[in-house]
């Protein structure tokens, strides 16, 4: 198990547990805790409904392919902390790093 911290709306980062051996996405782990993550696309980097934003440790992540790019060049008002927790696969590297989830437009 490791320990990621998730801020959300309030801004204030919350501790969650992670399990690495089940290969889940960090948009799966996040819908399992119970967090508002639309998901539309099921996960395959087509919607961005789970857009994250890495506060800390994103030079532990894998850097982001060519689809999520292309993805996440279609959004406004993303940087070089933009990912999508749907291609983030949970990790031991991934322990103690903060993410906050990102508003949606409905």
């Amino acid at each position: 198990m490791i320990t990621i911290f998730i801020a959300d709306s309030d801004g204030d980062p919350k501790e969650l547990a992670a399990p690495c051996n089940l290969n889940l996405s960090l948009m799966e782990m996040l819908r399992a805790a119970g967090y508002t993550i639309p998901a539309t696309c099921g996960g395959i980097a087509l919607c961005a409904t789970c857009r994250v934003q890495v506060l800390k440790g994103a030079e532990r992540l894998p850097a982001a392919g060519d689809q999520e790019l292309d993805m996440l060049d279609t959004l406004p008002d993303t940087d070089s902390s933009s990912r999508l927790a749907c291609q983030l696969r949970i990790s031991p590297e991934m322990d103690g790093m903060i993410f906050r989830l990102v508003p949606t437009a409905n």
